[in-house]
């Protein structure tokens, strides 16, 4: 059937593209406060340009991208969204970061059914503030408006980090030996890991989020906590010892991500009474009546990076991350391994 209609526009069709533009005026402000000198031009043109420091001898660019996951779920649930933004960044930062890289600037993808501006802008906001404590330029991103795509009231992200090191300096793991000592760096909670599982353990045991849980925060509040970005602390301590290598406690675990950094012919051996397992976990733990191996190949159990250098090097590295504001414990060795043996062994 045919005949004619109202002339239609874009908003009629659900995208409201002068929501859009009043969300471009709200961010550059914070997108201007993370700027590097590297940085070419501002926010809203087609591309970003960012001129390679000169104080690279031989650069190398370092790549990494990532989401936030169904922690997404719990800060709808909240409507708190101003920290979710500070995980997107962290994740990818952290990533690239264990190659020895100094991330140099950030991108966001923000996707939605239909636009609230604040809400948008409430994430926005903790991306920049990632990037601040993290020392990169938020240089651009995308909002993109999709109705019928995404429930009304729900969002996605995903985040893209491109960071930058000499050549000579990559961290890789291939100097790791035996004798060497494995730090781990505290966790600021689950960070962005786990949470379809966390999910789960909160719709069996019935807990509520908004239930006192830590100090004057609820469970929601606690589960929430941003991701730690390590950025600054490690390349601090970089300066200060020889850095053999970095693992990133992302999903899988320390079981699963301690092994990516070792050579073939050595395991790390873990204490786990060398560091005390967070609070959060520990409810986690008991509500889903989860088995340590779960909790260590899911959850980075209060150890949200690895770091192996060696014995001589301990105590500068464990201080220098205490001065820059990152608690650190000596958590275990790194020890010959077998070709059957598993690469990572706790307990």
């Amino acid at each position: 059937m045919s005949g004619k209609h109202s002339q239609l526009t874009y908003r009629d069709a659900g995208v409201d593209i002068e929501a859009g533009d009043a969300l471009v005026e709200r961010i550059k402000p914070m997108a201007k406060r993370t700027m590097r000198p590297e940085v070419l031009g501002g926010i809203g043109g087609f591309g970003a340009l960012f001129e390679v420091s000169k104080r690279y001898k031989n650069p190398v660019m370092v790549s990494g991208t990532d989401g936030v996951g169904t922690k997404l779920k719990l800060a709808f649930r909240m409507k708190k969204h101003d920290t979710v933004g500070i995980d997107l960044v962290a994740m990818s930062v952290n990533d690239i970061l264990v190659s020895g890289a100094e991330p140099a600037f950030f991108l966001d993808y923000f996707a939605c059914g239909k636009l609230d501006v604040g809400v948008a802008a409430d994430v926005i906001k903790g991306v920049a503030n990632g990037c601040e404590q993290a020392g990169c330029a938020l240089i651009g991103g995308e909002t993109a408006e999709m109705p019928g795509m995404y429930d009304p009231n729900e969002y996605d992200l995903a985040g893209f980090a491109v960071g930058l090191v000499d050549k000579d300096k990559i961290i890789d793991g291939s100097t790791i030996v035996k004798g060497d000592v494995v730090v781990g760096l505290a966790s600021s909670g689950p960070h962005s890991n786990g949470f379809t599982l966390i999910r789960k353990v909160i719709a069996v045991s019935g807990a509520d989020l908004f239930e006192p849980f830590e100090g004057d925060r609820n469970l929601g509040e606690s589960l929430l906590e941003p991701t730690r970005i390590y950025v600054k602390p490690v390349l601090a301590t970089m300066k200060e010892v020889d850095v053999k290598g970095l693992a990133h406690i992302t999903g899988g675990g320390l079981t699963e991500n301690v092994p990516r950094v070792l050579p073939e012919n050595v395991a790390a051996k873990l204490d786990a009474s060398k560091w005390t397992m967070p609070w959060v976990f520990r409810w986690l733990r008991k509500q889903g009546n989860i088995d340590d191996a779960e909790m260590y190949r899911t959850f980075n159990c209060g150890i949200g990076m690895v770091m192996v250098v060696s014995k001589a090097d301990v105590a500068a590295a464990v201080a220098s991350l205490a001065a820059n504001g990152v608690e650190a414990f000596e958590i275990g060795e790194i020890v010959a391994r077998n070709p059957e043996d598993p690469k990572t062994v706790i307990v």
